[in-house]
């Protein structure tokens, strides 16, 4: 990596990385990030800001995490090894407080660099060795004493207090490393077009482009990075809301067939058959989405729901909307287990009569073949007019007669590309997203900005209600047996329950963890189905129970077969994974028992225990936990058995991750994460971004006259969402 190459002409954001820096740094980097331009280094901002006087908290450091620390050196010994020949170097450095060791084998030279009072930077992973807390040949950048630092000396003062960058780092990549990479990378780099438009920019007094990454890589004093971040953040909140709203735009530009209710049709009849009244904001979001499907643009609305607030219904409604005027409806669900349980429900709801005549069709890429090639005969053939199918819809296999509209339950659990192959089998048909994870007003602006958003809170007269209570097994041991006696007290009053684990057994996780951003769990392994299993049926309080397990790598029928027997109680509890998250409906189920329950996160546990309470059976859910008093993990699980309000747990959520990448969790694509912005606290800034990039597009829909922006949206987009956009 050399000056001279990035001199040999002006780099953009669109270089590559192999180019600017050379093949083995950029390999480093696209190993470590992914990152392959110049425009992707210079996206990954400093964490924080260091200064030579600084000294780092050690006392707080985490363990078995890679950090970058400035300290000082306080002694420095080496000694000689008891069981193999060579020596080792120790070094302690202090923040003042605590002591760190500093361990190398075989290298004494380094005791001419590391004298007693020496300053720098340290980077490795945290390690404990006998009680004391350890890096185990670190990497290492002690601080020039070459300058002098006396008070009289202006420069020698800026010196001893610019900012020092802290980036992101890895085992292979120091934080220094990353800096001096961006340092050359800033040396070549030519004239940067700016995203922002000069009104917008101007208004709102923020820097040029190629000032704020000027200044937020290489700031001399606190208040260049501040303003560098300031402008950064608004432009990725404006380059996101300019690329929302253009896809929304994009979806609007096509015509799509208008799907109403026929007098006496299929609509009018299911509805009157209905054996329960319908919710307000039941009958408010189906008007919503009767007004979308009459029109000639295609629909595209998310539902967001609590748990158990009838958004299926919503749903099937306007799926027989479409069903009568001649079309199809494929509901797309993110497991077999799920799908399996729409299909029940549907047939369920519609009754024999409807049913035939619109023929429900389960599409799985599980089910048994001669089964599947009839399935798929009947929806190629238009006899399907309602189609329920995990990824096996997406496949060749699976054509469609005249696809109307495509329902995608959880979204978050599909790709851009997933859903986009589906859209691709009909005429620009309409699409209803459903999602039972309250969203927040920034995270639906944030991800969802490009889909008209309805809300269902109201929940179903008749329900019984949930009560939820921590289980704190680090101040309470004993009460785990109690655990497993009001669960066996449930069964005896003839009610069946869940038992929920974050793994199947003591090797393989399944969608447990906590999302990104979020505390570390407990630590030890996680509690898996198998171990659970053999403990509840060795208890004495359970040992009449009928048992089984559920989980994501048992056979399709296996499950189907589990399911159907836990809804006809033919079995009295299941110990399962988190299959059994969304869809689940069985009224008699009263009792959920969530081991382990501080390694799953907030929206999850609150999904989790919707599948109990959903009758007049009144509900418990027991959230097991070694998570100390005191600590995040137990204030998450606090916060679920404080509330059942499932949209002040997203805002609690949403405050607990604090950095955690909303964003990321919930669309495809590696440079979908959040940069600088942050949805929990950027609200407004989001807000004055979307108005702004609408105003823009409002003047100009193409961005013709706005290159750099409409080359920035480019970047911020994945190939996959860049793809998805560019199909319209």
């Amino acid at each position: 990596m050399t000056a001279e190459r990035v001199a040999e002409g002006a780099l953009t954001l669109d270089s590559r990385l192999t180019t600017a820096l050379g093949g083995r740094t950029a390999q480093a980097l696209q190993r470590a990030w992914g990152y392959t331009t110049v425009g992707d280094l210079l996206a990954h901002y400093p964490r924080r800001y260091a200064t030579r006087g600084e000294l780092t908290a050690l006392a707080e450091l985490p363990l078995d995490e890679n950090v970058t620390i400035v300290a000082e050196v306080l002694e420095v010994r080496e000694r000689t090894m008891r069981s193999r020949r060579g020596s080792i170097l120790e070094a302690k450095i202090s923040d003042g407080t605590g002591i760190l060791t500093l361990t190398f084998f075989n290298q004494k030279w380094r005791a001419n660099e590391l004298r007693p009072g020496v300053r720098g930077m340290f980077a490795g992973k945290v390690s404990d060795y006998r009680g004391a807390r350890q890096l185990a040949h670190p990497d290492y950048q002690l601080f020039d004493e070459a300058q002098p630092v006396s008070g009289a000396d202006a420069a020698a003062v800026r010196w001893a207090t610019a900012p020092i960058p802290i980036y992101p780092a890895t085992g292979s990549l120091s934080s220094w490393q990353v800096q001096n990479a961006v340092a050359l990378i800033l040396d070549g780099l030519g004239p940067v077009e700016d995203p922002l438009p000069d009104g917008v920019r101007s208004a709102r007094g923020l820097l040029t482009h190629r000032e704020a990454l000027e200044l937020v890589h290489r700031p001399e004093r606190d208040v260049d990075w501040k303003a560098a971040r300031r402008t950064l953040r608004f432009t990725e909140a404006f380059v996101l809301q300019t690329a929302l709203l253009e896809r929304r735009a994009a979806a609007r530009a096509h015509e799509a067939v208008r799907r109403e209710p026929a007098p006496g049709g299929l609509l009018e009849r299911f509805e009157a058959a209905l054996p329960f009244e319908l919710t307000d904001d039941q009958h408010a979001v189906g008007a919503e989405i009767l007004h979308d499907l009459a029109e000639p643009v295609p629909m595209n609305r998310l539902v967001q729901g609590e748990v158990g607030s009838g958004k299926t219904v919503v749903a099937l409604r306007a799926m027989l909307v479409v069903a009568e005027s001649g079309g199809q409806a494929a509901l797309l669900a993110p497991t077999e287990v799920l799908a399996a349980q729409h299909l029940r429900s549907i047939v369920r709801m519609l009754g024999p009569e409807l049913s035939a005549e619109v023929m429900p069709t389960l599409v799985t890429g599980q089910l048994p073949a001669a089964d599947r090639r009839k399935a798929a005969l009947r929806v190629a053939a238009g006899q399907a007019r309602i189609v329920v199918g995990t990824h096996a819809l997406l496949g060749d296999t699976t054509s469609f007669a005249d696809l109307g509209l495509i329902v995608v339950d959880e979204q978050h659990r599909f790709g851009v590309e997933q859903r986009e192959a589906l859209r691709l089998k009909g005429r620009h048909p309409h699409v209803l997203v459903l999602t039972a994870t309250p969203i927040p007003r920034t995270v639906a602006m944030t991800v969802f900005g490009d889909l008209d958003v309805s809300t269902i809170r109201e929940l179903p007269a008749g329900r019984a209600g949930i009560q939820t209570h921590v289980v704190p097994l680090a101040e309470r041991p004993a009460w785990r047996a109690r655990v497993w006696e009001r669960l066996a007290e449930e069964l005896a009053q003839g009610r069946q329950g869940f038992v929920v684990c974050p793994a199947i057994d003591a090797k393989v996780a399944e969608e447990a963890d906590p999302p990104e951003g979020e505390p570390a769990p407990t630590a030890g392994p996680a509690a898996s189905v198998a171990s659970v299993l053999a403990e509840v049926r060795a208890n004495p309080n359970l040992a009449d129970a009928r048992v089984a397990p559920l989980h994501g790598r048992m056979a399709a029928d296996e499950k189907d077969d589990v399911m159907r027997s836990f809804a006809g109680h033919d079995l009295d509890v299941l110990v399962a994974t988190t299959v059994i998250e969304v869809g689940v409906d069985v009224p008699n189920a009263s009792t959920m028992v969530v081991v382990d329950a501080d390694r799953f996160g907030v929206s999850q546990l609150h999904q989790l225990r919707g599948r109990v309470g959903r009758g007049s059976v009144p509900g418990l859910c027991l959230l097991v936990t070694g998570a100390e008093a005191g600590s995040v993990a137990r204030e998450r699980l606090d916060a679920v058995a404080g509330t059942l309000d499932g949209f002040e747990l997203a805002r609690v959520d949403l405050e607990l991750r604090q950095e955690g990448d909303v964003l990321g969790a919930i669309q495809s694509g590696g440079r979908s994460s959040l940069k600088l912005l942050r949805v929990a606290r950027d609200g407004d800034l989001i807000a004055d971004a979307r108005e702004a990039a609408a105003e823009v597009l409002a003047d100009d829909p193409r961005l013709a006259s706005h290159s750099a922006l409409a080359a920035a949206v480019r970047r911020r987009l994945d190939d996959e969402a860049s793809e998805y956009l560019s199909r319209g």
